[in-house]
């Protein structure tokens, strides 16, 4: 599962400090038992939970790039990773690992934020580019891994879950809940993105990144499914290309290190 936290700020703003991000991490340390890790500098801050699934001795997070300029925490899968690592590697790169979280990194490094759209998989994730002074946060087209953020101005703090940012002081996040939120909870059954029960807490939404630098946040989307797509064609294609599309989403997420199960329902 793995469990990612972490902030960013600028001149005026607060660092996080030690304490509240090892605070941060055993909030999250359900989703990831069997490894940490700590990024710092001048203005920001990583902290990563690990449940070891590929690369399990080279996995570890936070990655950075060659130079180390560029750091990445990720939660989730690249299924197509292998592929991009032999993309990578054609244009130069050296990847020092085997798993997917390197590949990110690099992919940073060629396309900015352009990467989300070459990613088949499962993740959210946080890239540090220190030199920038740019964070990048972004989610899966559908949103199965979850991110919340909050942003005041001068730090941006995330988390996997939003008990990692309770973990916070108060000063840091104001525990107050939004109205809002809970009428949409009455209403639905759930809150929708971007809300979260409190306010000033917001979830990113699926298909979607988001860009911090110097204080200024923005949200950008870069996948919307295709409404429009029709097809004249038999049922029998239809049920043979799906058949397909099943095998293929199955053998890309049977790749691990470890044992894995499957749930049928």
């Amino acid at each position: 599962m793995c469990g990612i936290c972490g902030a960013v700020w600028n001149d005026s703003g607060k660092p996080l400090s030690d304490d509240h991000l090892a605070a941060m991490m055993t909030r999250i340390v359900h989703r990831g038992p069997d490894d940490s890790g700590t990024y710092r500098d001048p203005h920001a801050a990583l902290g990563f939970r690990r449940l070891s699934i590929v690369d399990l001795a080279g996995g570890h997070q936070p990655l950075s790039n060659e130079d180390g300029t560029v750091w990445t925490v990720f939660n989730g899968e690249i299924y197509n990773f292998s592929e991009l690592r032999r993309r990578l590697e054609a244009r130069g790169h050296h990847l020092r690992s085997t798993g997917d979280t390197e590949v990110l990194v690099h992919l940073y490094e060629d396309e900015g934020a352009g990467l989300f759209g070459l990613l088949r998989g499962m993740f959210a994730l946080a890239i540090w580019d220190a030199p920038r002074r740019t964070l990048i946060l972004g989610r899966d087209r559908l949103g199965q891994k979850p991110l919340l953020y909050r942003h005041d101005g001068n730090r941006l703090t995330f988390a996997s879950e939003l008990k990692a940012l309770l973990a916070l002081p108060e000063d840091d996040v104001p525990r107050r809940v939004d109205p809002m939120a809970v009428d949409e909870y009455l209403t639905l059954g759930y809150i929708p993105h971007p809300r979260t029960i409190l306010e000033g807490v917001r979830k990113l939404p699926p298909g979607c990144f988001a860009v911090w630098r110097n204080g200024s946040l923005t949200v950008e989307r870069y996948w919307n499914p295709d409404w429009n797509l029709e097809r004249t064609r038999s049922i029998e294609d239809d049920a043979a290309e799906l058949r397909a599309t099943l095998a293929d989403a199955v053998r890309e997420q049977m790749i691990a290190d470890v044992p894995l199960g499957a749930f049928l329902s």
